[in-house]
């Protein structure tokens, strides 16, 4: 398995990367709130898939 190195990609690449790693736990916590008032299949799903991105972006998975 070949592994991803974000500091060989291209530099607006890496500055997106870096922006979407900010913007991704205000996100989350924004999510979280809008599942436990008005909880759907989709937001729950969704809430998966960002606490997914979060869990990757600290293990620096991504």
């Amino acid at each position: 398995m070949a592994r991803f190195y974000r500091y060989k990609l291209p530099p607006w690449a890496r500055q997106c990367l870096f922006v979407f790693e900010r913007i991704l736990l205000p996100i989350t916590i924004f999510q979280l709130i809008r599942t436990l008032l008005i909880p759907t299949t989709f937001d729950v799903l969704l809430l998966g898939v960002l606490i997914g991105l979060l869990i990757a972006f600290y293990l620096e998975w991504i």
